[in-house]
């Protein structure tokens, strides 16, 4: 798919994999959406907001716009959206990058983070695909990127020589991420809309990365660049409508594709 003048939404975009991936379509001619909570820094170990990461594109020639969504309320979700096609038009591109994790075990976990991680990591993106979705057959295609996580990836039986424990949860949300992709992608290639998931091949030092860790007077702003998720996503948008369901990690991508 030809990017210039296509129309990308992309959540969690005021920092880390979000802010790279925004900034990457939007040199590719895109425009952007920046969609995020963060409107203002409160804490300094999450710098970037959507308005300065909507800068940034304008600033080297591009078109964006930060939009507020908050994935965990669906009012929020249909609103950006709709904002998204009434500043831009139409709409061609949802990345579903805006996620959290909760560390605990079953034991340790409160209710109330489980009903965080899900809202956020799957019924947010599930929502945000519904809104999306009219749009993109009105116009006669779409793409959609889902980004995952090797937490999705199936450990397989025990007994396992390294026991991690605490991110059982996340890993759950995840790998039904990718499972829905796959679903959805077999509905919707009719329609010409591609689902595809990327995932990090690894950890990526981003702000949300390091937050739990990070001093919170005197934080560490030593954060890494998300170029192959960058890269990657572009080159997936790019591709055609036989382009879908595949389950896809970036380093690998990148290396496959020379696009580092």
């Amino acid at each position: 798919m030809e990017l210039n003048g296509k129309v990308a939404l992309v959540t969690g975009a005021s920092r880390g994999i979000g802010e790279y991936v925004a900034l990457e379509l939007g040199r590719a001619g895109c425009a952007v959406a920046v969609c995020a909570r963060t409107e203002v820094v409160k804490d300094k170990r999450l710098p970037g907001t959507i308005h300065s990461v909507a800068q940034a594109i304008r600033d080297a020639g591009g078109k964006a716009e930060g939009i507020y969504m908050d994935m965990r309320e669906p009012e929020s979700i249909a609103a950006g959206v709709a904002k998204t096609v009434e500043t831009f038009g139409r709409l061609d591109i949802v990345v579903n990058n805006a996620a959290i994790l909760v560390p605990g075990t079953i034991e340790t976990i409160q209710p109330r983070h489980i009903d965080l991680i899900w809202q956020v990591d799957l019924r947010g993106p599930i929502l945000l695909m519904r809104e999306a979705i009219p749009h993109m057959r009105k116009q006669g295609g779409g793409r959609i990127i889902n980004v995952s996580s090797v937490a999705g990836v199936f450990p397989g039986p025990g007994p396992y020589k390294e026991a991690r424990r605490g991110g059982a949860f996340y890993g759950m949300v995840k790998a039904g991420l990718e499972r829905l992709s796959q679903g959805l992608a077999m509905e919707l290639q009719d329609d010409k809309i591609t689902v595809n998931v990327l995932s990090p091949q690894g950890r990526i030092k981003t702000p949300g990365n390091l937050f739990a860790q990070n001093d919170p007077e005197n934080p560490n702003l030593d954060f890494e660049p998300a170029f192959a998720m960058a890269k990657g996503a572009r080159w997936i948008c790019e591709q055609g409508p036989e382009f879908t369901g595949n389950i896809l990690f970036d380093e690998d991508l990148a290396r496959e594709k020379g696009l580092l």
